[in-house]
């Protein structure tokens, strides 16, 4: 708790609830953007809370998916602020798990979410400054800060890609329209469900070209930016953009728009590594996809660029299967 004035604001909350059945995917666990949605509300709650106004998603970074939710598992979704900019607040958001019983535990996901607290006209609005009072809250306050830099070369590098015909990559296209189910409380599509589109495109695009399960071990560069609405047409464009050993590195855009006519604006943009699994949901390697075409090996440079940027964040991405030794310009065998 902090004072802001003249009353006390919580700056973390614990979101406590059993994964239900219908919670999980065809992989047999909790599929990620079920994760990921679970961050957002609890991220959203711990915003709300310290800006005592509505907030809006802006940004998630370095989502790492470790060991998988079951059924029944018991989840605690702590979303701490950890650092205030004069609008925005940086939460640190993790997700854990145990069997009931006591059998098991683990931590399924950690994030940073970004959230900007707006009034009444959408316009953003100044949030009570953050002061870490522990190590902990010191060392994350820092961890935030560090990343800003990172985050501003992952957007710049976003920036200027190009996505056309001219790919010959595996890709695939959800349409569908926004329904009122997917709004939160102040009446647009909130962030999580966002996210869940996100990975059911990237798991589906992914699995397409490998013939196998699939599941995500990373999401990172989720930017918002612009809302979506009841009735909007959304698609949700997923693209494989680069192969490692065992990760398929998948850029998705989702855009929306009016349904009658009109442009599909691009509402959020992000890439995640998928990676196959057999039987045994063991990560397996995937035949690796070499760029044909100018458009094709600029993505695949772009990916490479993201994965370098990442790795010299706080906490960066760095598992094993992220290198790839089948050299650009050579033709693919699938």
């Amino acid at each position: 708790m902090e004072t802001t004035g003249e009353a006390p604001r919580p700056h973390q909350i614990t979101l406590r609830f059993l994964a239900a059945p219908m919670d999980v995917g065809l992989s047999g666990t909790v599929e990620a953007g079920t994760v990921l949605e679970w961050v957002d509300k609890a991220a959203y709650a711990a915003a709300v809370g310290w800006a005592a106004s509505y907030c809006v998603t802006a940004y998630v970074g370095n989502i790492h998916f470790s060991d998988p939710v079951g059924s029944g598992d018991l989840v605690e979704v702590t979303a701490s602020i950890v650092y205030t900019g004069t609008s925005s607040m940086h939460v640190h958001t993790e997700v854990s798990f145990r069997d009931p019983r006591g059998e098991r535990t683990g931590t399924s996901t950690t994030c940073l979410v970004i959230f900007v607290a707006v009034d009444e006209h959408g316009k953003p609005r100044p949030v009570p400054s953050f002061t870490p009072r522990t190590e902990l809250q010191t060392r994350r306050r820092d961890d935030a800060l560090a990343r800003i830099g990172i985050r501003d070369a992952i957007v710049e590098e976003m920036k200027g890609q190009s996505y056309t015909q001219a790919g010959t990559a595996e890709r695939i296209t959800l349409r569908f329209l926004a329904e009122p189910t997917d709004v939160n409380w102040g009446g647009k599509v909130h962030g999580g469900i966002v996210m869940k589109w996100i990975d059911t495109a990237a798991a589906l695009c992914a699995s397409r070209y490998c013939g196998q399960d699939t599941v995500a071990v990373f999401s990172g560069g989720i930017r918002f930016y612009r809302p979506l609405r009841i009735g909007d047409l959304v698609e949700v464009e997923a693209r494989l953009v680069y192969t490692g050993v065992k990760g398929m590195h998948i850029a998705v855009h989702v855009r929306s728009g009016d349904p009658k006519g009109g442009q599909l604006n691009l509402t959020t943009y992000c890439l995640t590594v998928m990676v196959a699994r057999d039987a045994t949901g063991t990560a397996v390697p995937v035949t690796p996809w070499v760029p044909r075409s100018a458009e094709d090996r600029a993505l695949w440079e772009h990916a490479r660029t993201l994965v370098r940027i990442r790795a010299n964040s706080p906490g960066g991405y760095r598992p094993g299967h992220l290198e790839q030794s089948v050299p650009v310009g050579r033709q693919a065998s699938r």
